[in-house]
């Protein structure tokens, strides 16, 4: 038996897909009566959905209109779950290009600022190391789950250990937007290379070093390459 929650999970899940696929258009109007009935739902679960749609910008009710989709300009794009629903869509090169090109402005700063915390107690740089070693492990046993894992976990320490609470926020951002590869099926974009995690090993090894300057290059040095492949490989290329 589907419970509440997952009634609304579903009409939220597909709504916000339909939205960012375009299938519903900004101006489009969404009618309760007719997303219910669709569904087979109350429409207290379809208001519930909208709610959550309104809170990640895009819809809006308005007077004499109701609920009204919104354009891209006004929608939560560092949201995991409208990252998420871009990844799905045919934005998906897009939002990679984007998001990569607002990292390139965020994570060597944070690389450098966790490099100068080296050699304190309970240094962020080991975690950041450690992550770094398990991807090369991960490929070494062509294990791409756990190659991700790692490649989450390191992005991950590098945010939060910067000790910056605005870069810690983002990493829930990072993460959702490494996950939404796994559904990209192109060579070159879904597959862990051993490149790749020889670049992230460099950024550990300059950060546990303490030298703030390498660790800033090397990880702008990372993720220039990573923004490269996405626009050589976007199908507008």
């Amino acid at each position: 038996m589907t419970t509440a929650r997952g009634l609304h999970a579903h009409v939220l899940e597909t709504l916000g897909q339909r939205i960012v696929d375009g299938l519903l258009p900004a101006g489009a109007v969404v009618r309760p009566e007719l997303v219910a009935s669709e569904f087979g739902v109350s429409r207290s679960v379809v208001r519930e959905a909208l709610r959550v749609l309104q809170s990640l910008g895009l819809v809006e009710p308005r007077q004499r209109v109701g609920t009204q989709v919104l354009p891209t300009a006004s929608w939560e794009l560092l949201a995991p779950t409208v990252i998420r629903w871009r990844g799905a869509s045919p934005a998906y090169f897009v939002q990679q290009r984007e998001l990569l090109e607002l990292r390139l402005g965020v994570e060597p700063v944070a690389a450098a600022l966790v490099a100068g915390a080296a050699g304190a107690a309970g240094s962020p740089g080991e975690a950041v190391l450690l992550a770094a070693r398990d991807m090369l492990d991960a490929w070494g046993r062509e294990d791409s789950r756990a190659y991700l894992e790692a490649d989450v976990r390191f992005h991950r320490a590098l945010l939060t250990g910067s000790g910056n609470a605005v870069f810690t926020h983002f990493a829930g951002t990072v993460e959702a937007l490494l996950r939404t590869r796994t559904s990209e099926t192109r060579d070159t974009i879904s597959r862990w290379t051993r490149d790749a995690a020889v670049r992230h090993e460099a950024v550990a090894l300059a950060v546990v070093a303490g030298d703030a300057t390498a660790a800033g290059e090397a990880a702008t040095a990372l993720l220039r390459v990573t923004r490269d492949e996405f626009i050589a490989e976007a199908p507008d290329a």
